[in-house]
């Protein structure tokens, strides 16, 4: 693929590594990502392989500083070190790709956003930080020795403070919590959600569940793209799984590229795009030398 090419409404089946290193810089306005979890526990859906490499000597975009925080950070976490050693390099890609006024959703289980949040600040800067959003829904298992997990983290980061696009009149908006509260005419527009988001996740009975594990409901996919992207703009989801920014950007009228490995992730994406008529190519990731 070359890098002159023109970069819009693609699904790749490969690794995602070969096909970042292989876009234009500065193409991407929206970089969502949701890696795969580093919970120590089996995951139903394809893994990728997060054997450590290139440690020691490597130097991030902040030179020293970020060297410096990397190695101290992951000395405390060898499983963590592992995952990093992976993500790493795919961030640093990312941040190639980012538009000066583009923006990077990375989407974490509870137990890697610490790590991840004192990494990120040192990678992109920590004046690049936009907000910490906590999805949160009740469904599932209920502990009864600890507080029951009910979240998920968003860590939201800008390529540039001072140009970053973030469109909040554009965004879906909610309920209010106590409609009563306030005017019949602002509880009937509803309210700009926070950075605290209320949202079930996908019905394991509804029309939106494709089957594929991992799947994220289209209401968080839309509220991203609504808010950080405009109409024309190309969204970027290297971890793609079932699709859903994808479509999400589809029915916004924004371009977008989806890279995953996993063939039966390629099926889901094939037909939840067709499903909406979103014209796209397939095609396989590059060959790496």
């Amino acid at each position: 693929m070359s890098k002159a090419e023109a970069v819009s409404n693609k699904v790749f089946f490969g690794d995602n590594l070969a096909v970042l290193a292989a876009l234009p810089s500065e193409s991407a306005q929206l970089i969502y990502i949701d890696p795969p979890f580093n919970t120590g526990r089996k995951q139903v859906r394809g893994q990728t392989t997060t054997k450590r490499t290139e440690t020691g000597g490597r130097v991030g975009f902040k030179g020293q500083r970020y060297e410096t925080i990397r190695e101290t950070v992951l000395s405390y976490d060898d499983e963590f070190e592992d995952f990093w050693a992976f993500l790493e390099p795919r961030l640093e890609e990312a941040w190639r790709l980012l538009k000066p006024s583009g923006t990077l959703y990375l989407h974490l289980d509870y137990r890697e956003a610490h790590y991840a949040k004192v990494l990120l600040d040192a990678l992109f800067g920590r004046e690049c930080f936009l907000n910490e959003i906590i999805w949160a829904y009740d469904y599932g298992g209920k502990s009864k020795r600890n507080w029951p997990s009910k979240h998920d983290t968003i860590l939201v980061y800008v390529k540039d403070p001072k140009q970053y696009f973030f469109n909040s009149s554009e965004v879906d908006r909610e309920p209010y919590m106590a409609p009563g509260l306030v005017t019949p005419e602002k509880a009937e527009l509803g309210k700009l959600p926070t950075d605290v988001w209320w949202h079930t996740i996908v019905s394991p009975t509804g029309k939106e569940k494709t089957g594929y594990p991992t799947q994220k409901p289209l209401g968080i996919l839309r509220r991203i793209i609504q808010a950080s992207s405009a109409e024309g703009d190309l969204v970027l989801d290297f971890f793609a799984g079932s699709g859903t920014t994808g479509v999400a950007a589809a029915t916004l009228n924004r371009k977008f590229i989806l890279v995953d490995q996993n063939p039966e992730s390629i099926e889901v994406i094939k037909q939840r795009l067709h499903a909406v008529n979103a014209a796209f190519d397939l095609l396989p990731a590059p060959t790496t030398k």
